[in-house]
């Protein structure tokens, strides 16, 4: 179990803690939603959580397999819906080393594609993933 924490600092401001480590995460309404966006919103963090996510379950399964996949990136973009406002759609693009050898990026790809992010939010939710391997 991992204990979290947070304390509202007032004007749509929390203070996030992860207990365990000490790290903190500030995070603020979005602008179309009474905030400034001066920080992540929560819904930015659950977006760019499953891009990490996949990320380092990706990483997880190539380590144990010596595939190398250090200098990956991904880019996150978040829609929202209006009624209920609730994330409507992730957009997620990957990009991966060039040295993935092609008959194991299926299995790289899958691995990304069942990240527990993605298996936990609502079959609603669209999640195009693209992958590219360009680095």
């Amino acid at each position: 179990m991992v204990k979290m924490s947070a304390v509202y600092q007032g004007e749509k401001h929390c203070e996030l803690l992860h207990e365990q480590s000490g790290s903190k995460i500030v995070t603020d309404a979005p602008k179309d939603n009474a905030g400034r966006g001066e920080a992540f919103s929560p819904t930015d963090l659950v977006a760019i959580a499953m891009g990490s996510c996949m990320l380092t379950t990706m990483a997880i399964n190539c380590e144990k397999e010596g595939v190398v996949i250090k200098g990956s990136r991904v880019n996150v973009e978040k829609e929202m819906a209006a009624n209920p406002r609730r994330i409507s759609k992730i957009n997620i693009v990957m990009h991966l080393p060039q040295s993935v050898p092609h008959d194991y990026r299926k299995k790289l790809e899958g691995f990304a594609l069942g990240c527990p992010i993605k298996q936990s939010l609502h079959t609603d939710v669209q999640v195009p993933v693209v992958f590219h391997y360009d680095l």
